[in-house]
């Protein structure tokens, strides 16, 4: 009889050569165990996701009560849907006025396809700005605007028109011109490994997106909710973008997107041609139920004003000759170290020890902290030891 793991290995695609291969067996809190009851901390949620820890029981219950009464009814946008209607609405309460029309779809990579065709109907131009060392998804359009040809010069042709420039590089934002449909930018640029620009630099794009006429996407797919210390990261920029994506966190654990504009802009998919974007599943009941939840309980729960405290403890914490730089805002974090060849070693020592770490795409010799921001100070100080123990042993061991 083949084990599960042989079975995961025979008929599951995989997207490397060298799957981590993990197996667990149920997830609370900030730990997931594996079959024989080890705990290991999740000091990455999921790639940002499981921002409320795993097993959230306000969330369970949500979608409990929402699978007893419908699941999928219609593709999205035709019908009135509670979970979709209410979602949409505590959205749309924390966010400026601005932002008030919500189109959710599957995940954070369909946020980006729909928020590039919002741009491009609306203002009538083809030409999309991105940066260098950018991350919006893997699907053709989101990976036309990632900034790295290493994982994307297998795939052309892409979208044409897409010029790019150096993140935090204000003699860069000339490039933005009457001609550019949209400037599609990380609020702070997650898998370049966690870089966060300057005030100034970010309100001169805001100017210069409204010089030009060009609408601002701010791609907040790992930074929203809580993450960086405030609900939105573009709240500590003192900006408000033309269109927000979001994702990760949204759902609570659940898969589900949006991007979000005002109504004007929004409305520019309604015709010419009608149904501008259709998704059969985005805004899956279930989905808006458990993001719902998850939203209130981050919002009841005040989860975001701990966060910059925490972020504190774990800077105070890492502290290391070996480690050359923690960068980062809020709870989302890089631990930069010499190169890929060590910073492997120390993840994979990590893991054996009981704590989920890993890289960034464009950054390979940077650890990714982004825990659950349920963490507490005592789960930060575990945490934190076992990652300098295996500082220690790798350095020590040369």
């Amino acid at each position: 009889m083949p084990t599960l793991r042989q079975l995961f290995l025979a008929n599951n695609a995989q997207t490397t050569n060298f799957p981590l291969l993990l197996e667990f067996e149920r997830a609370e809190g900030i730990y997931m165990y594996n079959a024989e009851g080890k705990p290991y901390i999740d000091l990455i949620s999921g790639i940002g996701v499981s921002s409320l820890g795993h097993s959230n029981p306000y969330v369970i219950d949500a979608i409990k009560q929402q699978v007893d009464k419908y699941m999928h009814l219609m593709v999205y946008g035709e019908y009135v849907q509670t979970p979709q209607v209410r979602f949409a609405e505590k959205i749309v309460s924390v966010l400026p006025d601005n932002l008030q029309s919500v189109y959710f779809t599957n995940s954070g990579a369909e946020a980006v396809e729909g928020a590039l065709k919002l741009a491009k109907r609306f203002t009538g131009r083809q030409q999309v700005v991105a940066c260098l060392n950018s991350y919006h998804g893997s699907t053709h359009g989101a990976l036309s605007v990632m900034g790295n040809e290493e994982f994307k010069q297998a795939y052309r042709p892409l979208l044409p028109g897409v010029n790019f420039i150096r993140f935090n590089s204000p003699e860069d934002l000339q490039l933005i011109t009457e001609e550019t449909a949209c400037v599609i930018i990380e609020t702070i640029q997650g898998e370049a490994g966690i870089r966060v620009p300057d005030l100034a630099y970010m309100q001169a794009l805001r100017s210069r997106c409204t010089e030009t006429g060009t609408l601002l996407i701010l791609d907040e797919i790992q930074a929203a909710f809580g993450r960086t210390g405030k609900l939105f990261a573009f709240e500590h920029f003192d900006i408000v973008p033309d269109i927000l994506l979001l994702a990760k966190a949204l759902g609570g654990g659940m898969p589900i997107g949006a991007f979000i504009s005002s109504n004007q802009i929004m409305d520019a998919l309604k015709e010419n041609p009608i149904l501008g974007h259709i998704t059969t599943f985005g805004g899956h009941p279930v989905c808006c139920a458990a993001g719902l939840a998850a939203l209130e309980y981050l919002l009841d729960n005040d989860l975001v004003s701990g966060v910059a405290e925490k972020e504190t403890l774990f800077r105070e914490l890492l502290v290391h000759p070996a480690i050359h730089q923690v960068r980062g805002k809020g709870l989302m974090m890089a631990v930069e170290l010499e190169n890929f060849d060590l910073n492997k070693k120390i993840i994979d020592r990590c893991i054996e020890n009981g704590v989920i770490t890993d890289w960034f795409l464009h950054c390979s010799n940077s650890m990714r902290l982004a825990p659950p921001l349920i963490i507490t100070h005592d789960e930060i100080k575990k945490a934190c030891d076992v990652i300098i123990e295996a500082v220690d042993y790798y350095i020590n061991n040369k």
